[in-house]
């Protein structure tokens, strides 16, 4: 098993944070993972992107071409990283922030999913992040949530463990989106 994904978007949105998760969650269920993690000085506003490999065998590299799934979480990650995926691969992208008329292949499964507004009616904008995460977690079938539930201690900075519960709630509001097919689909 070999899966790459590309997590991109503006600093705020809890790109790191989610990416972080997902590695120490593939780590601690025995995969191999790179992380590469680009980022500005800025914490808030600036890009932000990941690029995760996890892999039952061994990493080449930890630079991607084709990846076979993105996280774009806005405008600008869509129109820079959709044209990566991988041929049949799965672009998830925050149809809150970025129109579905940016979806132009037909090659790959898109899954636009309201992140912000199902993060809002949450309580908090700011699980948007967390809202992708589930949907990925449930498209591509390497990690669980139990997976994810067993690291959120161990990635939440000490000041931010009062979020934990609210983070696994958007986790699981993003599988269950992604599971049931309520997510719009870019081509309806």
């Amino acid at each position: 098993m070999y899966y790459d994904v590309i997590m991109a978007g503006f600093g705020g949105q809890g790109i790191q944070v989610m990416s972080q998760i997902a590695a120490v969650a593939a780590i601690k269920k025995g995969f191999n993972v790179t992380y590469l993690p680009s980022y500005g000085v800025e914490k808030r506003g600036g890009r932000t992107n990941v690029t995760l490999v996890i892999a039952d065998e061994a990493i080449g590299s930890m630079v991607t071409n084709h990846p076979k799934c993105v996280i774009a979480m806005d405008t600008v990650a869509v129109d820079k990283y959709q044209k990566l995926v991988a041929p049949r691969g799965l672009l998830i992208m925050n149809s809150s922030l970025a129109p579905d008329s940016m979806l132009h292949r037909d090659d790959i499964e898109p899954l636009a999913l309201r992140c912000n507004d199902e993060a809002q009616a949450l309580g908090s904008a700011m699980l948007s992040g967390m809202i992708a995460l589930g949907a990925f977690l449930q498209r591509s079938g390497i990690l669980g949530f139990s997976d994810v539930e067993s690291v959120m201690e161990d990635v939440t900075p000490e000041r931010l463990i009062k979020t934990i519960p609210a983070n696994l709630e958007a986790i699981r509001r993003g599988i269950e989106i992604a599971a049931n097919g309520s997510a719009r689909s870019a081509r309806e």
